[in-house]
């Protein structure tokens, strides 16, 4: 088990391996991608037998029915995992692209070109499946990774970083590209998030709480990946069929994860249609509904409404329901209470899905469609590392692009500066 003088060890050598893996061919490193996909498969019984270990250990330490499920794994899931281990090896290869290239006055070639980040630090919490989408995209983008999950999925990721290193070996890479501190200690953590010397990049993903800590005591530089208090707003011009389907999707289809909708907000003059179909829908799932004074109408046995529920990202099968006078209050509201990461729309009025575009101020905003695709592998991505909701660096779902920095490559022939 890691302890602090290893973390070090474990650092340094992460840190010289990245320098290795930023001049990796393509061909090596789509090698290897598969190769871990193929590991997984095999071990994809062995993997499910610790993460059913995992998995019991959170029943008895009294987890809710929604973090379990987002800890559990199954042969679905593994297979999941497996493919986007391989989806990634099918990316372009951004390393050594040039973005741009001039020739100056004084006849200087200058060509910005990508480079690896080098070494990033990934801070997660229940989800065994960022272990790989994590690793896939930093290997492909030619950086070292060193990941460090939540203790309630320590046997299911120390076991999926194990199966990877020994994919990696076997095609002759260093097993330190992929890294895992396999202790939970709160001091150690907190170590590691010191670690500017060795750690490029610090990426946190989880509860709003996880993030804060660690944007608040990280010394090495953070990209904050945001909470998901997204909102869906159904337009008064909006086709109810549709907004039925995007509704259930975005709320029901899984509750647990940062792309699904907390709040729903629906224009007055269709509330009474809309939200007489919405309560019979969301009844079928059980859905707590928190309502103000009209949609509680429409919800038997729905809770008032408070400012603190505007605020909640419930990840789970609990909705807030406010009905708005028109756009530009949906407009206000969300803007007071988004957390940036993904708004929706439903309109099929052209002119008010291009004010809400324009006015919202989020990573993702979307028109007619489910918030669920705000999402890496859903973009076309291969996964995703995170979902950025600030503005410098990355913002959005973070794909390979957001794993990399440039520098300038400048050809000369012998010129001096007058």
């Amino acid at each position: 088990m890691i302890n602090e003088k290893s973390l070090i060890t474990l650092a340094k050598n992460a840190k010289k391996t990245a320098h290795h893996l930023a001049q990796l061919t393509t061909t090596e490193k789509n090698m290897a991608l598969r190769t871990m996909a193929k590991h997984l498969r095999s071990a994809a019984a062995d993997i499910l037998a610790v993460n059913a270990k995992d998995i019991s250990e959170a029943k008895q330490n009294g987890r809710s029915d929604s973090f379990i499920e987002r800890l559990t794994l199954t042969p679905e899931r593994v297979e999941a995992m497996a493919n986007g281990l391989e989806q990634v090896a099918t990316l372009p290869d951004i390393i050594g692209q040039t973005d741009s290239q001039w020739l100056t006055d004084t006849d200087l070639q200058i060509s910005k070109v990508r480079v690896p980040l080098g070494v990033i630090g990934i801070i997660y919490e229940s989800r065994p499946n960022v272990t790989t989408d994590a690793s896939a995209l930093a290997f492909k983008s030619g950086n070292a990774v060193i990941l460090r999950g939540g203790k309630e999925t320590i046997h299911s990721n120390t076991e999926i970083v194990q199966v990877l290193q020994a994919a990696l070996k076997e095609v002759n890479l260093p097993i330190t590209a992929i890294n895992y501190i396999d202790n939970p200690d709160r001091e150690l953590a907190k170590q590691f998030m010191h670690l500017n010397e060795y750690v490029d990049c610090l990426i946190p993903r989880g509860s709003a709480g996880l993030i804060q800590n660690v944007i608040q005591q990280a010394t090495i530089p953070t990209i904050e990946t945001g909470t998901g208090n997204n909102h869906l707003y159904i337009h008064k011009d909006a086709d109810i069929e549709k907004a039925l389907a995007i509704l259930e999707n975005a709320k029901t289809q899984r509750v647990s994860v940062c792309n699904a909708i907390e709040t729903l907000l629906v224009d007055k003059e269709i509330a009474e249609e809309f939200l007489s179909l919405a309560a019979s829908l969301l009844a079928k799932y059980h859905v707590k509904i928190h309502a103000d004074n009209i949609a509680s109408n429409y919800f038997q046995n729905s809770i008032a409404i408070t400012p603190d529920d505007d605020a909640t990202e419930y990840l789970d099968y609990e909705l807030a329901i406010r009905v708005v006078e028109d756009v530009n209050t949906a407009i206000e509201h969300i803007m007071t209470y988004s957390t940036h990461h993904t708004e929706t729309i439903v309109t099929e009025n052209y002119s008010t899905a291009r004010l809400f575009t324009q006015a919202i101020d989020s990573a993702v905003v979307m028109v007619n469609a489910s918030s669920r695709f705000s999402d890496g592998e859903q973009f076309g991505f291969g996964g995703e590392i995170g979902i950025s909701t600030q503005k410098l660096h990355a913002r959005g779902p973070m794909g390979l692009a957001a794993l990399t920095s440039y520098k300038y490559i400048v050809l000369g022939d012998g010129q001096t500066r007058d």
